[in-house]
């Protein structure tokens, strides 16, 4: 770790290997907090490359628990996190809806670090017990068109840095790597990024690991497509600036989307949207994350062809049917 250390302090960055042999190493506890404290400053200081963010990911998956879904081909859809918005459940309520649509979906989450509610608090709250068991979780891919994994029952390596990262106090490397580490390894991906850098960063992260993926952000610093500005999405395929008006809506409000000051205030608004309840903001705001994220897995359709099969999804109550299997076969 000395070594590592007074490489970045001379300005030099770390390979891909260096940053997998030090993941290795520290859920082989050969470190202590602070030589750990200090990498992450020093990285921190200066900002991840992609080729760090990827050596770290490598150590995660190969200390983690695998679960093969290949013949699935699912999406994942998820955010980094970190923007400080504190919306309700977005991408969490857009999977059950792709999963209406007959697209399988493979969600990776965990508990809300920067906001009230994550997508394990809304799901745990159904009563939903999360499980590793591969048989559990093709059954729910086969039955409700989704599955879901939580994160601490497969990437073991993170636990060795919670302590560190508790303490810090401020977002580190670690808080980019969850949506890129998901256990199926799926080579479907929809992820929302908070601002320009971390979208060039995750950009060049899947071209890298060369899967099919979509990458968004909003321009007013939301990791998802908040519908409170433009936003931009980058593809294997394409990159384009849109404005909620291209996908048929209106421009929302920040308190539109907010998801309350507690995990039942969001709870009740995830709910409201599958059920048919929500505001038009709320309702909206998910049928395009969903609307995107089948535009990711489905190259064929049209923009306009993805709203109309989120909406159908939605309003005929099949997003909700799929809901439901899910909480039945994981409860």
């Amino acid at each position: 770790m000395k070594q590592y250390l007074e490489r970045l302090i001379a300005g030099e960055m770390l390979s891909r290997e260096d940053t997998h042999e030090i993941m290795l190493g520290i859920t082989r506890e050969q470190y202590n907090d602070c030589q750990i404290s200090a990498l992450l400053m020093g990285i921190q200081t200066r900002g991840v490359t992609v080729d760090e963010l990827l050596g770290f990911r490598d150590g995660l998956l190969e200390t983690g628990k695998f679960v093969d879904l290949d013949g699935y081909n699912p999406l994942d859809i998820v955010g980094t996190g970190g923007d400080g918005k504190n919306t309700f459940n977005i991408s969490t309520c857009s999977a059950f809806v792709i999963a209406g649509t007959g697209y399988k979906v493979s969600k990776h989450g965990n508990g809300g670090s920067t906001s009230v509610s994550g997508a394990s608090d809304v799901l745990k709250g159904h009563g939903v017990k999360f499980t590793d068991d591969p048989d559990v979780l093709k059954r729910s891919l086969d039955e409700a068109g989704i599955c879901y994994f939580h994160a601490p029952l497969f990437a073991y390596g993170m636990k060795f840095v919670g302590p560190v990262r508790r303490a810090l106090k401020f977002p580190t490397c670690f808080n980019l790597l969850g949506p890129l580490v998901n256990p199926c390894h799926p080579k479907n991906s929809f992820h929302g990024t908070a601002n320009q850098a971390q979208m060039r960063l995750y950009v060049s992260a899947h071209q890298k690991i060369g899967d099919n993926f979509g990458v968004v952000t909003s321009y007013d610093g939301y990791d998802e497509i908040s519908l409170t500005s433009g936003f931009k999405l980058v593809t294997n395929g394409f990159e384009k600036v849109f404005t909620p008006k291209d996908l048929g809506f209106n421009y929302v409000n920040p308190e539109d989307i907010f998801g309350g000051d507690t995990p039942e205030a969001a709870m009740k608004i995830f709910d409201s949207v599958l059920e048919g309840n929500a505001t038009e903001a709320q309702k909206n705001v998910i049928l395009a994350n969903a609307a995107c994220g089948i535009s990711v897995i489905d190259r064929n359709l049209s923009i306009d062809e993805s709203v109309a099969m989120a909406r159908e999804s939605l309003e005929s109550g099949k997003a909700l049917e799929c809901f439901r299997k899910f909480v039945e076969i994981n409860s």
